[in-house]
């Protein structure tokens, strides 16, 4: 087992967490449309509340750890490993305590294939040597969402739920094919969702409990945590290689089953 030090100098190294690759530039640009209201930023998300950009930036630095300072407009940004250690204790709790109910039915999904489903695979395949039910529905629904011409369907590899374009998994943000999930689960809504992206969004937003993985230059699903529709988001770099995410992934394993 990692030490929590191990963990954390490998995050840094791996730039999951620290000095990130995901730019200063994107990330203002990113908390400037959700406060102008882009929907597309809100991953599915509706506030309570009003959030200027200042409150956005404040926020974000305090739940992921971005430089805090508004005056600092270009060039490298932050996540606090620490927070990134902490959430993942965090969620790992959620985790345990859902797969202690009786009959737990859970449901993973992840809008970025080519990196967080390296930590997706591994917790649904503890969920289920634990007695969890993983849901699979709308498997198959198509649509055509925003940004894209052509149909794109709900499909699972090992339970985890993806978006195929043409064969292939891809990248997206939208809040659709969850909405679309939960519709046909109807009144018998998932125990926990453990997500990202507008997956984890549209569940929150439905009242399911949710736990997520957020970049920081994800914001909508952060403000969701702070208005209580999100139970846990863990900042962290969401698109490196999938096996730099094998540590922190075996520390939540270890994590959740520990809490057991």
């Amino acid at each position: 087992m990692l030490s929590r030090d191990a963990l954390h100098e490998h995050l840094i190294h791996t730039r999951i967490a620290g000095d990130v690759a995901t730019s200063r530039e994107n990330n203002l640009d990113h908390y400037s449309s959700l406060a102008n209201g882009d929907p597309y930023y809100a991953l599915g998300l509706t506030f309570e509340q009003p959030w200027s950009f200042r409150d956005v930036l404040e926020l974000m630095a305090k739940s992921a750890g971005v430089v805090a300072d508004p005056r600092h407009r270009s060039g490298q940004d932050t996540i606090d490993p620490e927070r990134t250690i902490a959430a993942l204790d965090a969620m790992a709790g959620r985790i345990a305590a859902a797969l202690s109910r009786e009959r737990p039915r859970l449901l993973f999904a992840t809008g970025h294939p080519t990196g967080l489903l390296a930590v997706h695979l591994p917790l649904a395949r503890l969920a289920a040597e634990h007695g969890a039910t993983l849901l699979t529905p709308a498997e198959g629904w198509s649509y055509a969402g925003s940004g894209f011409g052509r149909l794109r369907r709900i499909r699972y590899l090992y339970d985890v739920a993806m978006l195929d374009d043409k064969g292939g998994f891809v990248h997206t943000h939208d809040a659709a094919p969850m909405e679309r999930m939960l519709d046909e689960l109807g009144d018998e809504p998932p125990d926990l969702v453990i997500a990202d992206h507008g997956w984890a969004g549209a569940a929150g937003e439905a009242g399911v409990p949710t736990v997520a993985f957020a970049d920081s230059n994800d914001p909508g699903l952060f403000l969701g945590e702070a208005e209580g529709k999100i139970d846990v988001v863990v900042p962290l770099d969401d698109n490196v290689l999938p096996r730099y995410y094998a540590p922190l992934t075996e520390w939540l394993v270890t994590g959740v089953s520990r809490a057991l």
